[in-house]
């Protein structure tokens, strides 16, 4: 019989982003199983909290931790345990003064932690995701349909070996960014959900997730005209997450 409880520490925090809306999704996900027991951290900064935990989670946008935290997530992940990432956990953002904005590789450590850095994504829209062929009888995504979702498609840089499990494909241009350029076919198959082995632990990665509020722009802009909500008006990505957290305790 499976230990319990299992403790989480969630990182729930960062900019441009309804972090209050995800944060409180992803309670309630952990609150349906009562050998769930989580806290929440709005940073990297108690690593000894983290360490001590069995899984980490991380629902992040441009947070990005210490050399001295960085530390602490290594001999996290060194020790055998399962760090759950999702959506802008891999992101640095700097807005240029043309408007652009840059993805600078300003903590190469950190990214290769999580096997990928965010780079770029064209204006939301919706796109189709799937199974990665030949991943179709895995638990993590067995019996998961083909489903739309009107959310940020992550162009990423990949490090180290990584498994997909879902992915999509797009070429073509993510304007406003200064790595705009998507159009090489070489670049078009983009990992939506993917295990990345560190020492001997794992990250899980999950992109989809975006969600903006009316006040989540500021001070750039006052109030932003729509509420978004990505995948999360969708049941699936509410089953590749706790998929996710039951592959992360070993029970999947």
């Amino acid at each position: 019989m499976s230990k319990a409880p299992f403790r989480f520490y969630l990182v729930a925090a960062g900019k441009y982003h309804n972090i209050d809306f995800a944060r409180l999704e992803l309670l309630k996900i952990i609150a349906e199983d009562d050998r769930y027991r989580v806290q929440v951290g709005d940073d990297y900064s108690n690593i000894e909290a983290i360490q001590a935990a069995d899984v980490l989670i991380t629902y992040t946008c441009d947070v990005i931790p210490t050399e001295e935290e960085q530390d602490g997530l290594q001999e996290f992940l060194n020790s055998g345990k399962k760090w759950f990432a999702l959506h802008g956990t891999n992101s640095i953002l700097r807005f240029l003064d043309d408007g652009k904005v840059d993805t600078p590789n300003e903590a190469p450590r950190f990214m290769e932690m999580l096997g990928s850095q965010f780079a770029a994504h064209p204006p939301i829209m919706p796109y189709t995701v799937h199974v990665t062929p030949g991943q179709e009888d895995h638990p993590l995504v067995k019996g998961i349909e083909p489903f739309e979702v009107d959310d940020e498609l992550y162009c990423c840089n990949y490090f180290g070996e990584n498994t997909a499990y879902i992915q999509t494909e797009w070429n073509g241009t993510c304007e406003g960014f200064t790595d705009e350029d998507w159009t090489d076919e070489a670049k078009g198959t983009h990992l939506v959900f993917y295990t990345h082995p560190y020492g001997a632990g794992e990250v899980l990665y999950l992109t989809l997730g975006h969600c903006r509020g009316k006040y989540d722009m500021q001070p750039m802009i006052e109030e932003y005209p729509v509420i978004e909500e990505g995948a999360w008006k969708h049941p699936a990505f509410y089953e590749l997450i706790r998929r996710g957290l039951k592959h992360c305790i070993g029970e999947l």
